[in-house]
C-alpha cells in the first residue's frame, strides 16, 4: 500500500504506527492468528486481540476522518505485513482502552487501604469509598470512561516510584463524569504524612499523574452590557405617565413574543375614539395576544360598543369600568378562557375614624390596601414556536410619590397638652416638612419602635401623639413621610378641572402605566466574545465585577437555549448588578466571564463550621478551611492536567494548597521533561489558601486557569528563585485575605497573629501586612500575558523582590538577583475590582535593619492594579528587628542583563496594560528602567504612579517611560447605587451619581 493511499484513507505512515485508537473511527480486533474481526462491541479483555477503540463517542467529527471498513481492513493488512511488531508495541490514546487493564470495584469500606503496585494495572469501573491508596512499582490506576458517574472518596492518594493515575489523555479526553472526594478532619488523631500531611493526592518521586477532562473553553468576555435585573437583555419595556391619556393597546406576536403594534385610545375625550378602538380590536387575527390597560382616566367617553368588544375578549370588568379605575387585560383573542384581569375601584380620598370629636386620620389607603397608591396587575406567561418561555405583565396605576424627612428630636419643641403640633416642629425645622404628612415614625434613642398617631380637631392645627407602651413618650425622635411635589398638567389634560388637579397635586399622585416583555423568564442571556457551544446546561459561570467592589461578582447556571447564537448562552436568574460589556472611553470594560465546572472534579469534603485545627482560625472564618490540595514533589514522572475542576481545596497551613509544585526544580524540557509539565483549563474555586503555588520550581506552564473565590494570594510564586514560568489567559477574582505570611492577611489577622514575630512587637498592619494579591509575582522573570487581574482585597499583579532566597531555597542566588533581573513578558493584561473596605492612603516604610540596608521610602497604598515595588523581610524576627519573617519592607527594581548591574540596562516593558476600578492606584511603579506602553488607565483613585527610587546618584540615568496611553478620569461606567451605598455620590461633568473610589 502506498504512502499516498495512506494519505486517501486519512492516515499519516508514523501517527498509524503510534496512534492508531486517535484516527479508527471503527473498532477492530487483531486477532493474535492474524485475521481480522470486526468489533461491532467491546473488545473483551480475553479475547486475546489488540482493539482499536470505536471513538465516535470521544471525539468531535473533526477528529474522525471518514474512513471505510474496507479501507480499514486494508491498513490492518499493512500493519500485519509490514509491521509485526506493532500488535505489542501500540498503545491506544485512550487510557481505558489499555489491554493489559483488570476491572476493579473495591465497594465501600473506609478501613480498606489499598496498594497498587508491582505491576498491577487496575481499571475502576464504579464509585468507592476507601481509606487510601498507593501506587508505586510500576502500578497504575486508570479510571473507566463510562455514562455512569465514578466517586472516589478516599482521605489521600500518593503517587511515587513508578505509580501512575490516569483520566483521559491528551488525545483522548475524559467524557464521563468523575470526582476524587478527599475526607477526614485535621483534629482525629490521623498521622499527618510528613511531607504531604492530610487529604492530598501527593505525586512524589517517579509518580504521574494525568487527568484530562472534556475540552470547554475557560473564560471570555462579555459582548453586551448586563444592566441589574436583565430587563435590557431582550423584551420589551413601556411606560406612560401624565400626557398618554385613555386605553393602550399592545399587540403581540406569540410565535417570538415581539410587539407587533400599538396605539393609544383617548377615551376620555372623545366618542369617536370608542368607534376607532372597536375597529381596532375588531381587525386584530386571532392568536395574536392583546395586552390592553387604562393610564389616567378612560371611562368618560366610553360606548357600550366598546365595552361590549372588550367583553367579547374576555374581560368581567370592562363593562363596568368607572371614572380613573386602574385596569389591566391580557388575553389571546379567540380564546375569552385565556383572559387575565385586574380592576381597582379607586377612591381619592383620606379614611379616618372618629372617637368623639376627634378625627384620627390614616394614611391614604385605596381599597387595594396599598398605602399611597393603586394598582391593577396581570402577567401571563407564553411559549415560543421554539419552546422558550416569555412573560406579558401590564400594570394600570395611581401612584403617589413619597419619601421620609430626616429624624427630629422630640426636646426641640415644647411639650403641648393633647400632642405635639406639627405647625410647631415646622417652624423649629423651616422647609422639612410638610402641611399633611402621610404618615409619621417615632423611636427611642436607641432605636426601637414606638407608637404613633395623627390628632385632628376641627377648626384646630395638626397634632400627634407618641406612646411607649401605653404611656406617652418622654424622650424620643421623630420623622415624617411627605409627598413629593406633584406634577403640572401637561397640554392634553387641559380639559380636566382645576378642583380635580388640586386634588390629585394634594396627595401628590400621578397616573402610571407600564407594559412589560421579559423574553427571558427568570433567566439572562449573556452575548459573549468566544463561541461558547463547549458550555452545556448545567455548568456554571462567574460573572466578574466592572465596579469598585469585588463582591460585585456574579454567579450563574447555564440553561437548555435552542434560539442561542454560539456566541451566547442562556443562565438561570437575574443580575443584582451593572456588569459592563463594551469599551467605555476608549478602555476595554467588559466583564469576564469564567467556567466554574469541569466533569473531572477534586475537592475536599468539608464539615459544616469552623474547627480549630489552627491558631485563630476561627477568629477569622466562620467556615471549615480544611480542604484538600494536590502537591508534586522533586522527581516526579510526569504531570499533566487540564480540564479538571477543584473546589474546596487548600488549607491554612503552610504547603497545603489546591495545585502545589513544591521545590520540584525544572519542570520544563529543561528538566527533561516531555511533553512539558501543564497545569491549563482548570477551574479552582471556592478554596481556602491560594490557586495555583509555583514554589522552587520552574518553567511551569499555566493556562487558561480560572481563580475563583479564594483565601491568600492566588497565583503565587513563592520563595523567589522561580522563573521561566509562564501564566497565560489565566483568571482570578475574589481573592480575600488568609493567615499563612504577612502578605496575605488584612488588618485583624496581622494584629492578632503574633507568633512570627518577636516579643513584644505590636503589628504594623499597613506596614507589615495588607498586601494580598491575584498574581503575587516573587521574581520577575516570569511571563504574564493575556492574564486578568478581576478582584482582589488589595491588589491585582505584584512584583516583589526577596533579596535572598527564603524557607528551602535560601542560598539558590545571590543578594540581590531578583531586584536586577529583567522582567518577563507582561503583555495585554489587565486589573479592575481592588478594593477594600478602609480608606487609602501612603504609609511610610520603617528603615531597614543592616543586613538590608536601604533608605526609607513611602510605600504604595496596595489597592491597585499593579505594583512593581517592595521587597520581603528576609530574615526571622530579632531584638534586633521584630518584625515578623517575611513582613513588607523596603526595594527598588533595577533591571540589567543577566541581572548583572555592571551591565547595560535591560528595560521592563509593560504592553498594552488595562487598569480600571481599581480604589487606590491604577500602577504603581517604582524603579528603572521600567517603560509602559499602549497602556489604558480609568476611574482609579490615581490613574498611575511612577515612584522615584530614592537612591539617585546610586543607579543614576535610569528611566520611566509611558506613551502611546490613554487616561480617564471618570468613564461612562457610573456602577450600580444600591439602598446602602456609602461610595455613591456625585461625580462627571454634571455631577451626576456614580461609585467614587473611596472606601466604607
Amino acid at each position: 500500500m502506498a504512502a499516498e493511499d495512506f494519505a486517501l484513507a486519512g492516515w499519516s505512515m508514523p501517527t498509524l504506527a503510534l496512534r492508531p485508537c486517535v484516527h479508527v473511527a471503527l473498532s477492530l480486533c487483531v486477532s493474535a492468528s492474524h485475521t481480522l474481526t470486526p468489533a461491532w462491541g467491546s473488545c473483551r479483555p480475553d479475547s486475546g486481540c489488540f482493539c482499536f477503540r470505536e471513538y465516535s463517542a470521544r471525539m468531535g467529527a473533526a477528529h474522525r476522518p471518514d474512513v471505510s471498513f474496507k479501507a480499514m481492513l486494508t491498513v490492518s493488512w499493512f500493519i500485519l505485513a509490514h509491521f509485526p511488531g506493532a500488535i505489542s508495541t501500540v498503545t491506544p490514546e485512550c487510557p481505558d482502552q489499555w489491554p493489559e487493564l483488570q476491572p476493579w470495584n473495591p465497594g465501600h469500606d473506609p478501613d480498606h487501604y489499598v496498594y497498587i503496585g508491582q505491576g498491577r494495572a487496575l481499571l475502576l469501573t464504579s464509585s468507592a469509598t476507601i481509606h487510601s491508596i498507593r501506587i508505586s512499582e510500576g502500578g497504575k490506576l486508570v479510571i473507566k470512561d463510562q455514562d455512569e458517574t465514578i466517586v472516589l472518596r478516599t482521605r489521600h492518594i500518593l503517587i511515587d516510584n513508578g505509580g501512575e493515575l490516569h483520566a483521559g489523555s491528551a488525545l483522548c479526553p475524559f467524557q464521563g463524569n468523575f470526582s476524587i472526594i478527599l475526607y477526614g478532619r485535621a483534629d482525629e488523631g490521623v498521622q499527618p504524612d510528613p511531607y504531604f500531611g492530610l487529604k492530598y493526592i501527593g505525586v512524589d518521586r517517579g509518580g504521574t499523574l494525568e487527568l484530562h477532562g472534556q475540552k470547554k473553553l475557560s473564560w471570555t468576555f462579555l459582548n453586551k452590557t448586563l444592566h441589574p435585573g436583565g430587563m435590557e437583555e431582550g423584551g420589551y419595556f413601556f411606560e406612560r405617565s401624565w400626557g398618554h391619556r385613555g386605553v393602550i393597546v399592545h399587540v403581540i406576536d406569540p410565535k417570538s413574543g415581539t410587539v407587533i403594534h400599538s396605539d393609544r385610545f383617548d377615551t376620555y375625550r372623545s366618542k369617536k375614539e370608542s368607534e376607532r378602538l372597536v375597529q381596532y380590536l375588531n381587525a386584530v387575527p386571532e392568536g395574536r395576544i392583546l395586552s390592553v390597560a387604562v393610564n389616567d382616566e378612560g371611562s368618560r367617553n366610553l360606548d357600550d360598543m366598546a365595552r361590549k368588544a372588550m367583553t367579547k375578549l374576555g374581560s368581567k370588568h370592562f363593562l363596568h369600568l368607572g371614572f380613573r379605575h386602574p385596569w389591566s387585560f391580557i388575553t389571546v383573542k379567540g380564546n375569552p378562557s385565556s383572559s387575565v384581569e385586574d380592576h381597582v375601584e379607586y377612591h381619592e380620598s383620606h379614611p379616618s375614624e372618629f372617637r368623639g370629636s376627634v378625627w384620627l386620620l390614616k394614611p391614604l389607603v385605596p381599597l387595594t390596601g396599598h398605602r399611597g397608591s393603586a394598582a391593577a396587575r396581570v402577567f401571563k406567561l407564553f411559549q415560543t414556536e421554539h419552546g422558550e418561555h416569555f412573560n406579558v405583565s401590564s400594570s394600570s396605576e395611581w401612584v403617589q410619590d413619597v419619601e421620609w424627612t430626616e429624624w427630629f428630636e422630640h426636646d426641640k419643641v415644647s411639650y403641648t397638652k393633647g400632642g405635639e403640633k406639627i405647625s410647631d416642629l415646622r417652624a423649629a425645622y423651616p422647609g422639612k416638612i410638610c402641611n399633611r404628612p402621610i404618615d409619621i415614625q417615632a423611636t427611642t434613642a436607641d432605636g426601637v419602635n414606638l407608637t404613633t398617631e395623627a390628632v385632628y380637631k376641627k377648626g384646630q392645627d395638626y397634632r400627634f401623639v407618641c406612646y411607649d407602651q401605653g404611656r406617652a413618650c418622654q424622650s424620643y425622635r421623630v420623622r415624617f413621610l411627605c409627598g413629593k411635589p406633584g406634577k403640572q398638567l401637561l397640554a392634553g389634560d387641559r380639559n380636566a378641572t382645576v378642583a380635580l388637579f388640586l386634588e390629585l397635586a394634594a396627595v401628590h399622585l400621578r397616573p402610571k402605566l407600564t407594559v412589560t416583555i421579559d423574553t427571558n423568564v427568570n433567566s439572562t442571556i449573556l452575548n459573549l466574545e468566544d463561541n461558547v457551544q463547549s458550555w452545556k446546561p448545567g455548568d456554571t459561570l462567574v460573572i466578574a465585577s466592572t465596579d469598585y467592589s469585588m463582591y460585585q461578582a456574579e454567579e450563574f447556571q447555564v440553561l437548555p437555549c435552542k434560539a442561542c447564537a454560539s456566541n451566547q448562552v442562556k443562565v438561570a436568574g437575574k443580575p443584582m448588578y451593572l456588569h459592563i460589556g463594551e469599551e467605555i472611553d476608549g478602555v476595554d470594560m467588559r466583564a469576564e466571564v469564567g467556567l466554574l465546572s469541569r466533569n473531572i472534579v477534586v475537592m475536599g469534603e468539608m464539615e459544616d463550621e469552623c474547627y480549630p485545627y489552627s491558631t485563630h482560625i476561627c477568629s477569622f472564618f466562620d467556615f471549615d478551611t480544611f480542604g484538600g490540595h494536590i502537591k508534586f514533589a522533586l522527581g516526579f514522572k510526569a504531570a499533566h492536567l487540564e480540564g479538571v475542576e477543584l473546589k474546596h481545596m487548600g488549607q491554612q497551613l503552610v504547603g497545603q494548597y489546591p495545585i502545589h509544585f513544591h521545590l520540584a526544580g525544572d519542570v520544563d524540557e529543561k528538566g527533561g521533561y516531555n511533553p512539558p509539565t501543564y497545569v491549563r483549563d482548570l477551574s479552582i474555586h471556592h478554596t481556602f489558601s491560594r490557586c495555583v503555588t509555583v514554589h522552587g520550581s520552574n518553567g511551569l506552564l499555566v493556562k487558561d486557569v480560572v481563580g475563583y473565590n479564594s483565601l491568600g494570594h492566588c497565583f503565587f510564586t513563592e520563595d523567589g528563585p522561580e522563573e521561566r514560568n509562564t501564566f497565560d489567559h489565566c483568571l482570578g477574582l475574589l481573592v480575600k485575605s488568609g493567615t499563612l505570611l504577612p502578605s496575605d492577611r488584612d488588618s485583624k489577622m496581622c494584629k492578632m497573629i503574633t507568633e512570627d514575630s518577636y516579643p513584644g512587637y505590636i503589628p504594623k498592619p499597613r506596614q507589615d501586612c495588607n498586601a494580598v494579591s491575584t498574581f503575587w509575582m516573587a521574581n520577575p522573570n516570569n511571563n504574564l500575558v493575556n492574564c486578568a487581574a478581576a478582584g482582589s482585597e488589595e491588589t491585582g499583579f505584584w512584583f516583589i523582590f526577596h533579596h535572598v532566597p527564603t524557607g528551602p531555597s535560601a542560598g539558590m542566588y545571590s543578594p540581590g538577583y531578583s531586584e536586577h533581573i529583567p522582567l518577563g513578558k507582561f503583555h495585554n493584561n489587565r486589573a479592575h475590582s481592588n478594593y477594600r473596605v478602609s480608606p487609602s492612603g501612603l504609609r511610610p516604610a520603617p528603615a531597614r535593619p543592616a543586613d538590608e540596608a536601604n533608605v526609607s521610602l513611602n510605600v504604595p497604598s496596595p489597592q491597585a492594579g499593579m505594583i512593581i515595588d517592595n521587597g520581603v523581610k528576609t530574615t526571622e524576627a530579632s531584638a534586633k528587628d521584630k518584625r515578623p519573617f517575611l513582613s513588607i519592607i523596603s526595594a527598588r527594581y533595577s533591571p540589567h542583563q543577566d541581572a548583572d548591574p555592571l551591565k547595560p540596562r535591560e528595560p521592563a516593558i509593560i504592553k498594552h496594560f488595562t487598569a480600571y476600578k481599581n480604589q487606590d492606584h491604577g500602577a504603581w511603579l517604582r524603579g528603572g528602567d521600567v517603560w509602559l506602553d499602549s497602556c489604558r488607565f480609568a476611574d482609579n483613585g490615581i490613574g498611575l504612579t511612577l515612584a522615584s527610587g530614592g537612591t539617585f546618584p546610586y543607579d543614576d540615568g535610569s528611566k520611566q517611560e509611558i506613551k502611546n496611553s490613554l487616561f480617564v478620569g471618570e468613564s461612562g461606567n457610573v456602577g450600580t447605587e444600591m439602598m446602602d451605598n456609602r461610595i455613591w455620590g456625585p461625580g462627571g461633568l454634571d455631577h451626576s451619581g456614580r461609585t467614587l473610589p473611596i472606601g466604607q
